[in-house]
């Protein structure tokens, strides 16, 4: 099993919160588009983990997954219900969308706490480079503790509670 990032960076920036939405209609339809030019296209499995991230301007990861399925074209049925413009991607197991989302700034100093790694570092400030970005179990497991921690404190409460 790998983990990767899938980076939403369709849209624009004026437009934050259909950009948003649009992501979140993918999740919600279990159905993210693959681009044929993506670097990690052919190594996608199911039962591979994913964390959604919204590209700048926003910054933050909205959601998580698993594969459902390797990278296939769509059927005419499934090319119908996708409102992206990719011709084929992968189907999304255990879909979380979430709200609220998870800033990269929250996540980025317990990555990296010493802000030493340069690829870590060019990555959360510049931005990833492509839609699919292959990362440690680690990096998924601290976005996921992150994500508790945030979710506690917009609510009020202790992470543990």
């Amino acid at each position: 099993m790998a983990h990767y990032l899938f980076n939403f960076v369709n849209g624009e920036a004026a437009q934050r919160p259909a950009r948003r939405e649009q992501a979140a209609g993918f999740l919600r339809v279990r159905m993210w588009g693959i681009e044929a030019d993506e670097p990690h296209r052919d190594a996608l499995a199911p039962g591979d983990l994913i964390l959604i991230y919204l590209a700048e301007p926003e910054r933050a990861f909205i959601g998580r997954a698993e594969l459902g399925s390797a990278v296939r074209e769509w059927t005419p049925p499934e090319a119908q219900m996708y409102r992206g413009d990719s011709t084929g991607g992968v189907m999304l197991a255990q879909v979380e969308e979430w709200d609220p989302p998870v800033p990269m700034n929250s996540v980025l100093p317990r990555i990296d706490p010493a802000g030493s790694n340069p690829y870590v570092q060019a990555n959360a400030n510049a931005g990833f480079r492509t839609g699919v970005i292959r990362i440690t179990a680690h990096e998924y497991e601290t976005v996921l503790a992150v994500r508790v921690e945030h979710v506690a404190s917009v609510l009020g409460e202790s992470p543990t509670r």
